[in-house]
């Protein structure tokens, strides 16, 4: 057991970090490659809050309203943007984020919405379209990068599984899904299934086995140069390289700092935001973790239909110092400004409290927060009227949130890919417009 003393966390929590640095050298070897005119590869965090997550107890409090309920807002290290009481860590990583307060769908159903804002796409029609992690990953992740381009970190799939996998680009594209477990000290720990070759085989048997299997695939796919015939080579050619790298000690958070590690917060979903950063260091091009229960069990933990303050609040207890933390080492290892975090849900919270002091589904105006690579920080885009109703201010649509996604990353939304119809699918829906103000570059 590590013995942390509280001056030793701070090193790693809030700004401090940026000061208490034990790899100082990483800002500086960015520097080096930006002055030299190599930009480093852009990537993308998704922080998913499965079930809907309430933006007047998150992002757009309503203090002193009857909607507002007991809440209190915080000043943040933005001048002029107050948020929630419960993410005082958030808070003073706010120049780095901009959140979104005017998000509106008509989509309340948890398994419409779901695939939606995970696909930036209605579910109707015969095309099956991917997610987010499967579309930018196609466009972003570097070929000699020995692990997947997309990695899931404790999914919930009940709402849609659809919404998470790679939908016409096949299976290539399918996620690496990860999920925690509780290691022998009571730790938690991330491990990939079936990496590792049997200990009864020589390395000689595998690689006879292994050349036996190329020669059947050959073989098969000299009479069926299909589509799907091609996706199981690839998977199969991607699983055998991310088996002989060293890469996949990302794996392996007791490699970090204990004091990083409790910074982050000893839970699922800490863990797995420092896991995430882990990736990203890697060359991994997209990674998502799901704060889906404030133990990390599967469910759909930010569906307050009742208790819905005391509910967000230990769900923010485990947010906030995970996000702030991620935020912060990003930073000091000079991968803020070339990777984008996602904050989001399917949808929102009703302004009005119900009868058993929650909040039920309102896709009509709630908040997402876009911060990091690409993004002007330290603003709020949009606004909701003094009850949280109405959209005041710059309405964002499904599409345009997407667009701007897109443009963070240094993509054309317009951009396209073949559907399993035949019909050219652009990355964000025809018509969707960026929202210029969030981008660093207009």
């Amino acid at each position: 057991m590590h013995r942390i003393t509280r001056r030793r966390l701070q090193q790693f929590s809030g700004l401090s970090l940026l000061g208490g640095s034990l790899s100082g050298w990483l800002p500086q070897l960015a520097a080096i490659a930006r002055d030299a005119g190599q930009q480093p590869k852009r990537a993308c965090i998704l922080l998913w809050m499965s079930g809907g997550p309430s933006q007047l107890e998150t992002f757009d409090p309503k203090v002193g309203q009857a909607n507002g309920g007991p809440t209190q807002a915080i000043e943040t290290a933005a001048p002029g943007v107050r948020i929630s009481e419960h993410l005082p860590q958030v808070a003073t990583v706010m120049q780095h984020l901009a959140p979104i307060r005017s998000m509106t769908t008509k989509e309340g159903d948890h398994t419409r919405a779901t695939y939606y804002l995970r696909t930036g796409y209605l579910p109707q029609g015969p095309v099956q379209y991917p997610s987010l992690g499967a579309f930018l990953s196609r466009e972003l992740h570097a070929p000699d990068c020995d692990l997947p381009g997309f990695v899931s970190i404790n999914p919930f799939r009940a709402f849609n599984p659809a919404a998470y996998g790679p939908g016409f680009l096949g299976p290539a594209l399918s996620p690496l899904i990860v999920e925690s477990e509780m290691n022998a000290e009571n730790a938690v720990s991330f491990e990939v299934k079936n990496l590792k070759s049997s200990t009864a085989d020589s390395p000689d048997r595998t690689a006879t086995r292994r050349n036996l299997l190329a020669s059947f695939e050959k073989s098969f796919l000299a009479d069926r140069p299909d589509a799907p015939g091609r996706s199981h080579v690839q998977s199969y050619e991607r699983a055998m390289r991310m088996m002989n790298s060293s890469a996949v000690s990302a794996f392996q958070l007791d490699q970090e700092d204990a004091a990083l590690r409790q910074a982050y917060g000893q839970n699922p979903f800490g863990q797995g935001c420092l896991l995430a950063r882990r990736l990203i260091e890697r060359g991994v091009s997209f990674v998502e973790v799901s704060l889906t229960d404030v133990t990390g069990a599967a469910g759909a933990g930010w569906d307050t239909h009742a208790d819905n303050f005391n509910a967000v609040k230990s769900l923010c207890g485990v947010l906030d110092p995970a996000w702030a933390t991620l935020m912060n080492d990003l930073k000091q290892r000079g991968l803020l400004d070339s990777t984008l975090v996602i904050w989001m849900g399917e949808f929102g919270r009703t302004p009005v409290i119900n009868s058993n002091t929650g909040r039920d589904h309102w896709p009509g105006s709630w908040s997402t927060v876009l911060g990091g690579g690409g993004i002007k920080g330290g603003q709020v885009y949009g606004a909701t009227a003094d009850d949280g109703v109405e959209i005041r201010d710059n309405p964002v649509t499904v599409p345009n949130l997407m667009a701007t996604v897109c443009r963070a990353l240094g993509l054309d939304p317009e951009h396209t890919n073949l559907s399993n119809i035949g019909r050219p699918i652009p990355l964000a829906d025809h018509g969707a417009q960026p929202l210029q103000p969030l981008l660093t570059e207009n």
